[in-house]
């Protein structure tokens, strides 16, 4: 196999996982609807997993029953998987924008590199 066909499988691959994560999202309950049913876990796990940055029981004034526990409990959940250099080139390739999250977490310095590589790699794409 040479460069050329391993760069063209490498590149399939790459717009491969984009859609599926679009589709992903897509069909994903937003945390709207996690809120309207009470489920703050969820809404904190949303936030976390698509790096949006913590929110406090004030964001949530027109919600009754408010778990800023449970919400915080999802929302550790979420960013430690966002968190994962290992994904964070395909984030920024996606055009997805960081907002900071990962600050602080052990791996906050490969994360964000991975990112800006990924992030780079979409601006030329455009």
């Amino acid at each position: 196999m040479n460069i050329k066909n391993m760069v063209t499988i490498k590149s399939v691959k790459t717009i491969l996982v984009v859609f599926a994560l679009a589709v992903l999202a897509a069909c994903a309950n937003t945390a709207e609807d996690f809120a309207k049913a009470g489920d703050w876990t969820s809404v904190g796990y949303s936030d976390g997993v698509r790096g949006k940055p913590h929110r406090t029981a004030g964001d949530f004034k027109e919600y009754d029953g408010v778990n800023v526990n449970d919400y915080a409990d999802g929302y550790l959940k979420g960013v430690q998987e966002y968190c994962n250099p290992n994904h964070a080139y395909q984030i920024g390739l996606s055009g997805s924008y960081y907002e900071g999250v990962c600050e602080g977490t052990a791996d906050s310095q490969k994360f964000r590199m991975e990112w800006q590589r990924g992030w780079n790699d979409s601006q030329l794409n455009q």
